[in-house]
């Protein structure tokens, strides 16, 4: 009976695996409205929103891994959503992502169900220095993917570079974002 149990567990976690798999094929669709035919997807954006938050929480001296752990899930919602743009939240309602994470978690094991539960709760309750790291880094990754694109002729991403910028509470990620407007996106190439 428990081996029988075991295969049901790890067949809801290969599932879950499967539906995660969504979020790279899933793109950042508010860059369409730039003339963007192919955007990065939102798991090309969370792996630099991660080590964003690596970086962000390091130099705060807060809990890098905590903040990278935090940073990895959230965005993983959006498997049930896709990407909503910001012109579309006016018309709809905001979706809620502990539901739709108690959703997605609802046949794992207790205990990776909790543990899934628990770090997309501490992202959205944003109650800790790791989670303002993690909300940074992905305004941070905003804007630097904003300027890799405005460097490969995308001239109208202006506004995503401004609300991204002005969002940031860190004094690590704003040093990094104003490096950013001032630094090649190809700086790393001389070195």
């Amino acid at each position: 009976m428990e081996e029988h149990a075991a295969d049901l567990q790890s067949e809801a976690i290969a599932s879950f695996a499967f539906e995660l798999g969504l979020l790279k094929r899933i793109r950042r669709s508010g860059w369409w409205q730039v003339g963007l035919r192919d955007p990065e997807s939102v798991a090309e954006h969370s792996l630099r929103v991660a080590q964003l938050a690596t970086i962000i929480a390091a130099e705060e001296g807060a809990d890098p891994a905590r903040a990278a752990l935090l940073a990895v899930w959230h965005d993983s919602q959006e498997t049930r959503t896709g990407d909503i743009p910001h012109t579309a939240r006016p018309y709809l309602d905001k979706p809620v992502p502990a539901a739709i994470t108690a959703d997605q978690t609802q046949s794992l094991p207790d205990t990776t169900s909790k543990t899934v539960r628990a770090i997309v709760d501490e992202y959205e309750e944003q109650r800790t220095v790791e989670v303002r790291c993690a909300k940074d880094a992905d305004k941070l990754e905003c804007l630097i993917q904003a300027v890799e694109y405005r460097e490969a002729g995308y001239s109208t991403v202006q506004g995503w570079i401004d609300s991204s910028r002005a969002a940031l509470t860190t004094d690590t990620a704003a040093r990094i974002a104003d490096a950013a407007l001032t630094t090649s996106p190809l700086a790393w190439r001389g070195r």
